[in-house]
């Protein structure tokens, strides 16, 4: 099996093995996938926020915005700000830190002010389990999966892989998933 169909099998299979639902490991849930590698994710995202309708649901582990020039992070946080005043339920969970004040808790929490400024809501997981999923759902038909966290980082210089899948099907299983946080 090449590295990218293994890739694809794991993250499906972790999605599905991690909690019960109706789409069992091996079942083959209709729709397209893309390959995002590297800096495509990031702008596959955006793109799918800016032409997102009715909802947005969405959980990363790391959601790092600044003000510096070109900060990718930042344009996707103003695109959810942007969805929600176009009328689009927006609902973004992020990881909480245990209370040791580390700099990814501080990172989210500098997100989650801006963005709940901005009329969007957010939740954090509860403190006892580390919630490291980077997934969203738009419409309740694109899924986008994978390695990228919201950092200059993952988005700009590191080597990361995702996936965007194109399936009411699936859309619906991460959705609940994501609802239970």
């Amino acid at each position: 099996m090449s590295p990218v169909r293994l890739l694809l099998f794991l993250l499906i299979a972790a999605l599905t093995w991690a909690t019960p639902c109706s789409l069992q490991a091996g079942t083959n849930a209709k729709g397209t996938t893309v390959l995002l590698k590297n800096r495509e994710y990031g702008d596959a995202l955006l793109e799918g926020i800016r032409a997102a309708r009715s909802s947005i649901i969405c959980s990363f582990y790391l959601f790092k915005i600044t003000d510096s020039r070109n900060n990718q992070p930042r344009r996707i946080a103003e695109e959810l700000v942007n969805a929600g005043k176009r009328g689009v339920n927006v609902t973004v969970i992020l990881e909480r830190d245990a209370g040791t004040k580390d700099p990814l808790g501080e990172e989210n929490r500098h997100t989650a002010a801006f963005l709940s400024r901005e009329g969007v809501n957010v939740r954090f997981d509860s403190p006892a389990v580390v919630t490291h999923a980077k997934v969203a759902v738009i419409d309740g038909r694109f899924v986008y999966l994978g390695s990228h966290n919201l950092t200059q980082s993952a988005l700009r210089h590191n080597n990361e892989l995702s996936v965007r899948i194109d399936s009411p099907e699936m859309a619906a299983e991460v959705t609940a998933y994501l609802e239970r946080l």
